[in-house]
């Protein structure tokens, strides 16, 4: 293990140095327009024994245990700021790519593979098991800030979401048989609904549990329910696992079951997951950068052969896959196109390379290095070019509105008190009305109105317009009732009376 060269002092300021390279990294990314993974993994391969020597790293096992709860916090992150009922109307679409997408990926570049190289057939489709899924850190990170179209952006991300079981699945199924001759692929058929169906019920039954939970203990301070929040993330992945089913998607779903229900501190749980995860990605991807070793993974046959796999894997593989996943599920060729194009490979398939490593499989380096490779290049040419790509197909959505304000309430534990951000559209009842006016719940307040990034301060004349933040403190047992009350609408006719006055 890298820390064994170095004392206390000196790990702790390598780590700093480490988390400040990425977070610097990641301001020039979005400069530059290049996905935040490539100078992540850039900033480790610099670090390593090939690059400036300040550490040397090859042990596969600790970074395949780092890359895995990084997927768990990056899956749990993302899952809890998915929208339901946008999710919902694509969840056919993505799940069909998540699986049949995901094979079609896979048997197409093993296959390849195998006729391209001096490989049997089981190890050609090993790495194309490996690659065949999207990534969700590099998709949740490369659609953050991009203005596509929702439909398009809530496909990528429900399939990015949902297809790691799959891929986690094909490849620890080909190391079992290319590692036990009594091993057959009809045996594991099975398996592959029970992983599948565990992760489903369980990520559903433990996100109600955990939603349940955070809304009904009282802790003593309020900094203590994001952690509780990671703790649920980590316990869902270890119980499903540990029965047999798959940890990853059972943490996705249930992260997007506490995500679209009312929870006590919704926003400091969101804000530090996030935070969370961001580390998390820094941290996994240097340490699969320190992973690799330039020398190796610039030799002509790893260039060669990444090269070629990158090529059908970006212009044939997965656009086959995608069109024949969304056959008749009413997408134009315009959204299959984009689609194909931003089906991204991060973390997920380097994490994955590490598996026949650890297994002690032949040639497992060699396909650790073109993976790498694969991983590199689909990052760094379609990473930094879906904008342009949506653009060019013009599937350009409305630019993001992300609010940049909050409002903390420290040590509100034994309150049982909170305050609820909630904001206005041209739709909402409560628009047009004086604040004297609204019916809200007894021992309710609007403390507070964000207007156009202005703040501005209540009184009973003020007037609520669209767009408005409002921040009302309530008892949490008024909560459901004050919820009820905003988010009433109005019909149309009264609707544009509000926006003439």
């Amino acid at each position: 293990m890298f820390f064994e060269a170095f004392g206390t002092d000196t790990f702790l300021m390598l780590t700093a140095l480490l988390l400040f390279s990425g977070i610097f990294a990641s301001k020039f990314s979005t400069k530059w327009g290049l996905p935040s993974l490539i100078l992540f993994i850039i900033v480790g391969m610099l670090a390593g024994s090939d690059g400036l020597g300040i550490i040397f790293f090859d042990n596969a096992k600790v970074a395949q245990i780092i890359g895995v709860f990084a997927l768990v916090i990056i899956l749990f992150e993302g899952g809890l700021h998915a929208k339901w009922a946008t999710i919902r109307s694509v969840a056919i679409p993505s799940l069909s790519l998540a699986t049949v997408g995901v094979l079609i990926t896979s048997t197409i570049i093993g296959y390849s593979a195998f006729l391209l190289f001096d490989v049997t057939l089981l190890e050609g489709m090993l790495l194309g098991a490996i690659v065949g899924s999207t990534d969700a850190a590099a998709v949740f990170a490369a659609l953050k800030e991009r203005n596509i179209k929702a439909k398009m952006g809530a496909t990528l991300e429900a399939e990015s979401g949902t297809n790691d079981p799959m891929a986690v699945f094909l490849t620890i199924s080909i190391i079992e048989l290319i590692s036990r001759q009594d091993s057959s692929i009809w045996m594991l058929v099975p398996t592959f609904f029970l992983q599948m169906g565990l992760g489903l019920i369980l990520g559903v039954l433990f996100g109600r549990l955990a939603s349940f939970s955070i809304n009904r203990i009282r802790l003593e301070s309020s900094a203590l329910y994001p952690i509780l929040s990671v703790a649920f993330a980590l316990l869902i992945y270890g119980i499903t696992a540990l029965i047999g089913g798959s940890g990853l998607l059972a943490v996705y779903i249930a992260a997007l079951v506490i995500g679209n229900r009312e929870l006590t501190y919704r926003y400091s749980i969101f804000q530090f997951n996030e935070g969370f995860a961001w580390m998390a990605q820094i941290i996994m991807f240097i340490i699969l950068g320190l992973l690799v070793f330039p020398a190796q993974l610039f030799s002509l046959q790893v260039i060669l052969g990444g090269l070629i796999l990158s090529v059908l894997l970006i212009l044939v593989a997965r656009p086959i896959a995608v069109f024949l996943s969304l056959i008749k599920l009413n997408y134009s060729v315009k959204e299959k196109v984009l689609i194909s194009w931003a089906g991204l490979r991060g973390a997920v398939p380097i994490v994955l390379a590490t598996f026949p490593i650890v297994e002690g499989l032949e040639n497992s380096q060699t396909l650790f290095n073109i993976v790498f490779f694969i991983v590199l290049t689909s990052a760094l040419i379609q990473g930094s070019t879906i904008s342009w790509a949506a653009k060019k197909l013009k599937l350009v959505g409305p630019k993001k509105d992300v609010p940049h304000h909050s409002i903390e309430l420290i040590s509100m534990g034994k309150v049982a008190a909170e305050i609820v951000q909630f904001q206005t559209n041209k739709e909402s009842a409560v628009v047009g009305k004086k604040l004297k006016e609204l019916s809200l719940p007894n021992r309710s307040n609007v403390n507070a109105i964000i207007r156009d990034n202005h703040v501005i301060t209540p009184y009973g004349e003020t007037k609520i317009h669209p767009g408005d933040f409002l921040y009302i403190l309530v008892e949490s047992k008024y909560k459901d009732q004050l919820t009820k009350e905003l988010e009433q609408k109005v019909s149309s006719k009264e609707m544009d009376k509000h926006l003439t006055e």
